[in-house]
């Protein structure tokens, strides 16, 4: 049997209940230094902004829409994350709606952060930095204004800007709120009222702020002036009822503008270019190809100019779906164009994952919100897309006929949504169930992976979990796949759709339903699955026939489930409706209550239910009241005590010399939120995080069963993540 090549592939349950340490701590004391590093998949998410400090050669950040922000580092050709130190409190910041340069500072970074806009979402805020992104400040943002970092428009840009000449003159525009301002560097912020519009899309300023321009992103679109400071604007005449995407100012004074009809990246099927030439006159349209008329539907939305070759520009198309979206180039002020495309060459050899999914083609990617030419070099460039980011040294060659090569820089960039994940005992390393890019199965967690790759790589993939005494046998939920899932019995080197699903993709109402989880029996003769809102459903055939299982009343938020890691057949799950643990001995036919008055969950609070390895009716519960343990059928399911919030919850080794699993919890102890490892069965708690490595919010954590205390975290858009205790 071919296998990955990590693990071979066993079974028994002589494989699970003792941990084969590789290197271990050798005291409590010890492990609390823990290295985190990020298991190399290559991207995914979307990248919508970049800046170049204008004064200090290869000072260039990145933002994304739900991970965060990174510096890059020219000499490793690499990224470095900014905003992993974000608490679950402030996981919605991971959001970065904008961000802000003093271009007389290169120390100084600032960003808009925060992601929905919905009553319910966390307020924006500011966060302030005076290291180039090493440490930060956060400044609440006035009650209830709210920044849409994974909200539609979030494309366009940049709000944000340092005044370039009083470094501590901020001006922010927000979306849906208005026009704010800082006159103290940051620390706080007041509303402009002078301008007649809610929602933004960018914010300019002219050479010395003798003028600020403002992009409304309100249905009928306008750019606006104000020439006193923002005291009064005035609408400016002459360009189409279209939004601003973005803007630049080249060094004669002439304005550039792209437009769309929507707010990138979802909205827009029309658009164009527009320039205004710093010695008056009217607006001009420039667009290098006009949308319709017998050409595809689209709009505009990147924008750069280069500092060092005047004349040159760049802009690039947005949802141009029909023919693929593209950058054009120009050297005379948008008098003429030429297209990077069909000179483009893209190399994502070192991501397995991307060359599958370009499957052969070579194309410049789809929702490029955004593209910068390096100040200091006019012959490097970096654009944006859906999936990550590429990058450029040889722009040049675009001017004859020569080749231009980009490379996919996502080393330390990863924007992947983790959605669950599983490490086992034999096999993959772990397995990662991610949004958009359906996920992988790693054998070398310091390697992208190869044969472990998730396919269709265009799905999003909700759940995966492997058969604890039969390995090789593992599943996994998808959507939107033909039947919402996948089963394998080589350990994930090939998949096979289910025959079947029991998943209805919408209810009666026609509110669409996701996929959910889905568990595997202990030697893999059985399946549990738990489809969103619909209760439970049992398979004996690998998927071939589905029933629905007696006793699961169908719930409004998702169930939790697990089978257990020692006997086949046998199946937990947490009732939320009735605060009661069910479980089934006929593989998943009927359920019973086997623990009950257990604590109510309120609202779209979620909860996970753990079995122990090796161990019958081992099980682990976790609430956002507490944890929950029951060593046995015969011992009562007990609050951890000193756990005072459980979000997540996974076993891994054994320390050396002994037989229980350690136990991780992502949760509070105390008090103190954070990433805890316990070696006790819950007694003693030690936190192998720290302040600095937060991640946001984790969305998923899987032990692995072999490395003592070594841990997998599904970060906030941040892909996968590994922690280790370090080398002494």
């Amino acid at each position: 049997m071919n296998v990955m090549s990590r693990r071979n592939l066993l079974a028994g349950a002589a494989a699970l209940t003792v941990g084969s340490t590789v290197w271990t701590a050798a005291t409590a004391q010890a492990a609390k230094a823990y290295t985190w590093q990020t298991v190399p998949f290559g991207g995914g998410g979307f990248v919508d902004g970049f800046l170049y400090h204008p004064k200090e050669k290869g000072l260039l950040y990145a933002r994304t829409d739900v991970g965060g922000a990174y510096r890059f580092d020219p000499q490793a050709k690499g990224w470095t994350s900014l905003t992993d130190f974000l608490g679950p409190d402030d996981a919605d910041l991971m959001g970065v709606l904008a961000m802000a340069l003093d271009p007389n500072d290169p120390s100084k970074l600032y960003m808009a952060c925060g992601e929905y806009l919905g009553e319910w979402a966390r307020d924006g805020a500011v966060l302030c930095s005076g290291d180039r992104g090493s440490t930060w400040s956060i400044t609440a943002l006035p009650a209830g204004v709210k920044l849409g970092g994974n909200a539609d428009g979030r494309g366009t840009g940049e709000r944000l800007i340092v005044h370039p000449a009083d470094g501590a003159t901020l001006v922010l525009g927000t979306s849906q709120d208005g026009l704010f301002v800082s006159r103290n560097a940051g620390k706080a912020f007041t509303r402009v009222d002078g301008l007649p519009i809610k929602r933004i899309s960018l914010v300019l300023m002219e050479g010395a702020g003798q003028a600020l321009y403002v992009g409304s992103a309100e249905d009928q679109g306008g750019l606006y002036k104000s020439s006193d400071g923002g005291a009064t604007f005035a609408l400016m005449k002459g360009l189409p009822n279209f939004i601003p995407q973005r803007a630049a100012l080249d060094v004669d004074g002439n304005l550039y503008v792209t437009l769309s009809n929507g707010r990138a990246p979802w909205g827009g099927d029309n658009g164009a270019v527009y320039r205004l030439d710093a010695k008056g006159g009217e607006w001009q349209d420039i667009s290098p190809m006009k949308p319709g008329g017998g050409n595809p539907n689209f709009a505009y939305c990147g924008l750069d100019i280069s500092g060092q070759k005047p004349g040159t520009l760049v802009v690039s198309t947005m949802n141009r779906w029909a023919t693929h979206d593209d950058i054009y180039l120009s050297r005379d002020g948008g008098k003429h164009w030429k297209p990077l495309g069909p000179q483009s060459r893209h190399d994502p050899a070192g991501y397995p994952w991307l060359v599958d999914y370009l499957k052969g083609e070579d194309w410049m990617g789809h929702w490029i919100a955004d593209v910068k030419i390096d100040p200091f070099n006019p012959a490097s460039l970096i654009y944006g897309t859906g999936y990550g980011l590429w990058m450029t040294w040889n722009l040049d060659q675009i001017d004859g006929n020569g080749d231009l090569h980009f490379e996919f820089i996502q080393k330390g960039f990863e924007e992947t949504a983790v959605l669950d994940l599983a490490s086992p005992p034999a096999g993959a390393t772990v397995y990662a169930a991610m949004g958009d890019v359906a996920g992988a199965g790693w054998d070398d967690a310091a390697q992208p992976p190869k044969a472990g790759l998730f396919r269709p790589n265009s799905e999003s993939n909700l759940s995966v979990d492997f058969a604890a005494l039969a390995p090789e046998y593992v599943v996994r939920t998808s959507d939107p796949a033909a039947t919402n899932g996948y089963f394998s019995t080589d350990g994930g080197l090939s998949w096979r759709p289910f025959p079947t699903t029991p998943h209805k993709r919408q209810n009666a109402k026609g509110e669409w339903q996701n996929a959910g989880r889905i568990s595997i029996s202990a030697k893999g003769t059985s399946l549990l699955w738990l489809p969103d809102k619909e209760g439970a459903f049992f398979s004996r055939d690998m998927g071939k026939t589905w029933s629905a299982s007696k006793g699961v009343a169908a719930s409004d938020r998702s169930l939790s489930g697990t089978s257990d890691r020692a006997v086949d057949g046998v199946f937990y799950i947490h009732d939320r409706l009735n605060n009661a643990v069910l479980i089934s001995v006929d593989a998943g036919a009927s359920f019973q209550p086997v623990i009950k008055g257990l604590p109510k969950i309120e609202g779209w609070q979620g909860s996970q239910i753990v079995a122990t390895p090796g161990r019958m009716r081992d099980i682990w519960l976790a609430l956002p009241q507490g944890l929950f343990h029951s060593a046995d059928e015969k011992t009562p399911l007990a609050n951890v005590k000193g756990v005072d919030a459980a979000w997540l919850v996974a076993l891994g080794a054994a320390p050396a010399g002994q037989t229980y699993p350690s136990a991780f919890l992502y949760g509070k102890v105390k008090g103190r939120a954070g990433i805890w490892r316990s070696d006790d069965v819950g007694q003693t708690w030690l936190r192998v995080n720290d302040d600095l490595h937060q991640f946001g919010a984790l969305r998923a954590m899987a032990a692995d069963p072999l490395e003592f205390g070594t841990v997998y975290i599904g970060p906030h858009g941040r892909g996968v993540m590994v922690g280790r205790p370090a080398r002494a």
